[in-house]
């Protein structure tokens, strides 16, 4: 794969690249997360998977990994595998994110039934910070608000901000990651933030799919401003695989699957083939959980989104509401 500009954030990604969310703790609320990982859970058996689908976008040439602090043992994994491979900052761009901790205790359904807890503060900041670059150092190349809503107040905090100046002054470019029904709203208000005459927030990630629209025109307008957009979640939890089966999903499946049918790839393939095309969008990550998974997706690469392709899946967009209630009861699995 050739690499992108991330906007004019300096720095250049694959269009695809390789979150890591699934693969650096034993549980996720992807459908089908149980079957990828099988049923020994232990620290060393999800590493080896990590390591198995990181060797496989590493050899299909993806260049851009992304994770973050909440993601169990993500960043130790990666940082474990690039220092094996010899593999530096000047090899792959490295993004990772602060604002949540991992509170599962490696378990699938912890006693408290929590797997993460937001904390944004200026505090949590700086220990989070002193983590990833203990792990990752001087591979670490973007370094991301994970999750920000309006709530957390993290896009009022005066401190927050000098903190993450000082961040890029080491180097790292700052970005921000944006979640929930406020999203386009998120996006706007990121872009009044700035230092030295720039955007404090180079990058900006959000979800986009076939489902959820409703963050495009801000992701259009943070484009159109230089702002480095990376697309998450384009398969919808896998709500856009063969493997849905929830209730009433299945004319949007069976929508993917003509769509697919017509790429001639698969489902998972043709809904990122749809995020790819959208013309705000520089790059797409993948959250495949195994090597087989990724090479799936990676064929979106080949796949050409079309407005005829996309035309029936207006019927099957869903209000930011009814589309972050329906995630929020995914079972963690």
């Amino acid at each position: 794969m050739e690499l992108v500009d991330l906007g004019r954030s300096g720095l250049r990604v694959t269009p695809i690249g390789l979150g890591m969310a699934s693969i650096g703790r034993p549980a996720y609320i992807n459908l089908g997360h149980g079957e990828d990982l099988g049923a020994d859970r232990s620290v060393a058996a999800v590493q080896a998977l990590a390591v198995d689908v990181l060797d496989t976008a590493w050899e299909q040439g993806v260049r851009h990994v992304d994770t973050a602090r909440s993601y169990g043992r993500a960043e130790e994994f990666l940082a474990t595998w690039m220092e094996a491979r010899e593999l530096g900052r000047e090899d792959l761009t490295v993004s990772s994110k602060w604002g949540y901790e991992y509170t599962a205790d490696w378990m699938v359904d912890p006693p408290s039934g929590k797997h993460e807890e937001k904390n944004h503060s200026v505090a949590h900041l700086h220990h989070q910070w002193d983590e990833s670059e203990r792990l990752l150092g001087d591979r670490l190349a973007l370094y991301q608000v994970h999750s920000a809503t309006f709530d957390s107040g993290v896009l009022d905090d005066r401190q927050v901000f000098d903190a993450l100046a000082a961040i890029r002054e080491q180097g790292v470019v700052v970005g921000i990651t944006v979640t929930g029904v406020a999203q386009r709203d998120l996006i706007r208000r990121s872009m009044e933030i700035e230092y030295d005459g720039r955007f404090l927030f180079e990058t900006v990630q959000a979800t986009w799919n076939l489902l959820e629209t409703s963050a495009e025109d801000g992701l259009a307008e943070a484009a159109y401003e230089g702002i480095g957009v990376i697309v998450k979640e384009a398969l919808a939890n896998g709500r856009l695989t063969e493997r849905n089966r929830l209730g009433g999903d299945g004319d949007l499946v069976e929508a993917l699957g003509d769509a697919a049918d017509a790429l001639k790839v698969s489902l998972d393939a043709a809904a990122i083939a749809a995020a790819l095309a959208q013309p705000w969008s520089h790059a797409v990550l993948s959250g495949a959980a195994t090597p087989e998974q990724l090479k799936s997706n990676l064929r979106a690469m080949g796949a050409e989104w079309t407005d005829r392709l996309a035309k029936p899946f207006e019927n099957f967009l869903e209000s930011p509401k009814d589309y972050w209630r329906t995630r929020s009861f995914l079972p963690w699995t």
